[in-house]
């Protein structure tokens, strides 16, 4: 049976993102790559919302060659390139938008999040949720995330929307707790 399994990086204050939707002003270094890298080398497929799967679209197919890019990056790069499955929950994004992905795209309306969510956990492996906030506060509201690894980064952001909002409460259970290495970002690993 598969997972559902989020990887989230947020600010000190509780945030994805700062002021105005501003994903640069969290605090990203090299092992919030590496930590994204291993998450990717783990996972069966990907679940986005399409804010963030068109960042995504505009950034990764120009990393597998950059020789400026960091091999955490090329081999994240590289997984989209070789055709890791990918859903992505929208009622507006086309498949047109979804090139150079299209072949491994499926686009699914918010209506049909959890039918969805049960598809991906009916097969081996797991469904990685990448950014996409509104998708796994959703998701965890519905009780549907198995695995959340949250990464808390040394930066108060102040922010437009705190990361849980709209989940209502959850018990949930650390099963890690560690601060990653070369980095002053901690990473909490809760169970559902």
């Amino acid at each position: 049976m598969g997972k559902i399994v989020v990887s989230s990086l947020v600010s000190l204050d509780g945030y994805t993102e700062g002021p105005g939707g501003d994903v640069m002003a969290i605090p990203m270094d090299m092992a919030f790559g590496n930590q994204n890298a291993e998450r990717m080398a783990a996972a069966s497929s990907l679940l986005f919302g399409a804010t963030t799967f068109r960042g995504m679209v505009s950034y990764w197919p120009h990393q597998v060659d950059n020789p400026d890019a960091g091999e955490d990056d090329r081999f994240i790069a590289r997984r989209y390139a070789d055709g890791i499955p990918i859903t992505v929950v929208s009622d507006s994004l086309t498949p047109e938008e979804t090139e150079p992905y299209r072949e491994q795209t499926t686009i699914v309306p918010r209506s049909g999040l959890a039918q969805r969510v049960a598809e991906l956990r009916e097969q081996e492996g797991e469904a990685l949720v990448f950014g996409s906030r509104t998708v796994w506060t959703e998701l965890m509201a519905q009780g549907l995330v198995d695995v959340l690894y949250l990464m808390v980064g040394p930066k108060i952001v102040a922010g437009d929307h705190r990361v849980f909002e709209g989940v209502p409460e959850t018990n949930a259970h650390l099963l890690d707790a560690r601060r990653l290495p070369g980095s002053e970002i901690v990473l909490l690993t809760y169970g559902f």
